[in-house]
C-alpha cells in the first residue's frame, strides 16, 4: 500500500510499504482523511524530535523511516482476536499516545505524561498517512452519528487546545490572550468560548488567521509587527490577562506572555519547540506568576466529539485544503511553508 515515510528532514517520500495486519488487541482502520499537524511539519524541517532514529522506539520498537500521521479518521475493516468494543464497519478515531502503561504516570491515570511517551505516526508503528493503519483497541473511539470523516479528522487537535484549557487556571469570565493563530491558536479560541472566558485576546502576524481568530470568536487580533504586543493586551485588560497560551514555538513570544500577563497570572506553553528559549526569571519571580506545560491530552476524545456535534470546532471554517496523499510534500508540506494563510490540510489516501 501507499504511504507517506519520514527519512529525514525536508526528505517525505510516498511510498510502497507491507499494508499491516492486526494482531491481539489490535484494529485494522482504513484511513478516510488525515490532517498534516504542527508537529509534523516540525518534523519536516528540523527533526528528528519525536521520530525515532538512532534507536527503535521503546513501545513501537521502529525507527525511521516511519509511516507519518498522527490525526486522522477512518472505517475499522478488521479486528484483531481479543477485540471486544470495536467491531468492522465502525467510524472511528484514533488517539495517538503510545504508553507503557505501567510507569507512575501512567498508573496514576496520567497516560500523555508516560516516561515512554510516543505518538503513532510519529514514534512509529504506523501511521494515517497511509492507506491503512493497525493499533490498539484502546487507541480507538467511535464517532457520533452525523460527524463526518473531515470532522474526525480534525478530533485530536481539538483535543489539544480543550487539554491546555482545562489544565489552565482560567476560569469562567476570566480573560486570555493566545499568541499565535495556526491550527492549535485557533482551536484554543473556541476551547475558551467553551469554558466561558469573557475576553480573548489573539497575536497574530498573518492577516488571513487574525481576520479568521475573529470569526470564531476572538475578541480583539494584535498584529506584532504594528503594534508592540505585550503593551497592547496590557492596555486593553486593565494590566494583564488571566491566562496566556503560547502557540507559536518563537522563542522571542515566550517573554512576551509571561509579560502580557498580571499579577499571578499564568503562561501555558503548548508549542513543540525546535529549539531552546529564554525568559527573564524576574518577570515570573516579581509578580508570583505561572508558566507551565502541556503535553497532547488525556480522556478528553468523547468530550470533543460531543462539543463537535454542538457546533464547536468545526471543518468548514479551519480545512482550507484537501489533497490526495500523492501531493502530501508539494502540495502539503511545502504549501505550510511558504503560503500561511493555509490552517488545516486535509490528506486522503488512495481507496
Amino acid at each position: 500500500m501507499k504511504a507517506a515515510c519520514w527519512h529525514k528532514a525536508h526528505d517525505i517520500r510516498v511510498e510502497q510499504v507491507p499494508e499491516p495486519t492486526p494482531s491481539a488487541g489490535q484494529v485494522k482502520i482504513k484511513v478516510a482523511w488525515a490532517g498534516i499537524c504542527g508537529s509534523d511539519l516540525h518534523e519536516y524541517l528540523a527533526g528528528p524530535i519525536f521520530i525515532p532514529v538512532d534507536q527503535p522506539h521503546p513501545l513501537s520498537h521502529d525507527r525511521a523511516p516511519i509511516v507519518m500521521g498522527h490525526e486522522f479518521s477512518g472505517e475499522v475493516v478488521e479486528v484483531g482476536p481479543e477485540v471486544r468494543r470495536i467491531r468492522p464497519g465502525d467510524r472511528v478515531v484514533v488517539e495517538p499516545i503510545l504508553a507503557c502503561g505501567v510507569c507512575d504516570a501512567c498508573r496514576r491515570g496520567k497516560y500523555n505524561l508516560c516516561d515512554k511517551l510516543g505518538f503513532h505516526g510519529l514514534s512509529g508503528g504506523g501511521g494515517g498517512f497511509a492507506c491503512h493503519t493497525v493499533v490498539d483497541e484502546r487507541m480507538v473511539h467511535v464517532m457520533p452519528e452525523g460527524l463526518s470523516f473531515e470532522q474526525g479528522a480534525l478530533v485530536e487537535p481539538a483535543a489539544v487546545a480543550l487539554h491546555a484549557v482545562r489544565l489552565s487556571s482560567l476560569k469562567a469570565g476570566g480573560t486570555a490572550a493566545v499568541f499565535g493563530a495556526g491550527p492549535i491558536g485557533l482551536l484554543l479560541v473556541e476551547a475558551l468560548r467553551v469554558a466561558g472566558a469573557s475576553v480573548i485576546h489573539v497575536v497574530e502576524l498573518s492577516a488571513e488567521r487574525g481576520a479568521k481568530a475573529l470569526e470564531l470568536g476572538a475578541t480583539t487580533v494584535t498584529d506584532p509587527s504594528q503594534d508592540e504586543p505585550v503593551a497592547k493586551l496590557r492596555a486593553l485588560s486593565a494590566g494583564g490577562v488571566d491566562v496566556a497560551f503560547e502557540v507559536t514555538g518563537v522563542p522571542k513570544v515566550l517573554q512576551q506572555c509571561i509579560e502580557s500577563t498580571h499579577y499571578e497570572g499564568e503562561t501555558v506553553i503548548v508549542s513543540i519547540w525546535e529549539k531552546e528559549a529564554a525568559f527573564q526569571p524576574n518577570t515570573v519571580v516579581l509578580k508570583e506568576r505561572v508558566v507551565r506545560g502541556i503535553i497532547a491530552y488525556r480522556d478528553i476524545f468523547p468530550a470533543v466529539m460531543t462539543l463537535m456535534t454542538k457546533g464547536f470546532f468545526q471543518a468548514d471554517k479551519l480545512v482550507t485544503k484537501r489533497i490526495a496523499l500523492d501531493d502530501i510534500v508539494a502540495q502539503g508540506f511545502e504549501a505550510l511553508v511558504r503560503d500561511k494563510q493555509h490552517i488545516k490540510i486535509l490528506v486522503q489516501p488512495p481507496h
